[in-house]
């Protein structure tokens, strides 16, 4: 901290504050989503496909595209997805 001004003890408290305040939003924003995704689930949808649906919008189109031909690859050699015939 700053020394021990009065200016820099204002300063930190109001940063204390505004995290304090970020946070109660950010549980504020939990609860809501957990509400959408009861919803979700009464009405007969997978929550948790829906939440990897969700995570792989956040990629970008290539990083997604690398990832499911990797999980592609890793699932074809454990035998969980029949060899791709080579024409």
């Amino acid at each position: 901290m700053q020394g021990d001004s009065t200016a820099a003890r204002e300063q930190l408290r109001q940063l204390v504050e505004r995290i304090e305040r970020l946070e109660e939003e950010k549980q504020a924003i939990a609860a809501d989503i957990r509400e959408v995704y009861a919803e979700a689930k009464a009405l007969g949808f997978d929550t948790k496909v829906m939440r990897k649906v969700i995570a792989m919008r956040k990629k970008d189109p290539q990083e997604r595209e690398e990832e499911e031909a990797m999980l592609a690859l890793y699932l074809q050699a454990l035998g969980m997805l029949p060899d791709v015939e080579q024409g």
